[in-house]
């Protein structure tokens, strides 16, 4: 068995900072590399260089606005607080409330959206679009730099965004080569009301997914 050392120990501690997507990764080359000096001071580099992509995202982050005449808008504190204390939150609001548009919006204030992104899922593919365009004009980004969608055969997202809207079949697709989920810090189950199987699958599996990922937030 590999001793642990101050410069491993170290390195275990800056994963903690990378990107989501690259932790587990680079905790099992550290596992690995051993005492290797060149594998450590090659890994040390990549870590470093995931620390600054994420600190990037930190510094771009957008600064939301909130129409005041939407309920959610009135009661963002209120939610964010929710979010930030508990990883699961339900939000129940009547339709046009805002909970669609605000609610990523309200998550990006809490500085989600940094260590990996917000996925927001739709069951439709026009609703994908159209929501994704909407939260886009609102942040004032153009479509698919901050805000991107993704649905079958089109992906309209890039390394810079934030904010993912897909189709809940696009996000089970994507458990397949992700099943820790480790490219979103937040996932928003938007219509969960309307029990299809693709999102019964999705809450049963999130259910065991999240002891695992105490940093993942589900609303």
């Amino acid at each position: 068995m590999t001793r642990s050392t101050p410069e491993t120990q170290a390195l275990q501690a800056r994963i903690a900072h990378c990107l989501r997507r690259d932790q587990h990764r680079f905790r099992q080359r550290l596992k690995q590399a051993g005492n290797d000096a060149p594998r450590l001071a090659e890994l040390a580099t990549k870590i470093e260089a995931s620390v600054a992509r994420r600190q990037a995202r930190a510094d771009k982050l957008p600064a939301p606005g909130y129409p005041e005449e939407l309920p959610v808008s009135q009661r963002r504190e209120e939610i964010a607080a929710a979010i930030r204390e508990h990883q699961v939150v339900i939000v129940a609001g009547e339709t046009g409330s805002g909970k669609t548009t605000q609610l990523p919006k309200i998550c990006l204030e809490l500085g989600r959206g940094v260590a990996g992104l917000i996925g927001h899922t739709q069951p439709r593919r026009l609703a994908a679009r159209s929501v994704a365009t909407r939260i886009a004009e609102e942040l004032g980004s153009p479509l698919g730099e901050a805000v991107g969608y993704k649905v079958r055969f089109s992906d309209h997202t890039r390394a810079s965004s934030y904010i993912k809207l897909m189709t809940d079949g696009i996000l089970l697709a994507e458990l397949q080569g992700d099943r820790f989920l480790d490219e979103y810090d937040t996932l928003i189950i938007d219509e969960a009301h309307e029990r299809s199987l693709n999102i019964d699958f999705l809450l049963g599996y999130l259910k065991q997914l999240l002891p695992r990922r105490p940093d993942l937030k589900l609303i």
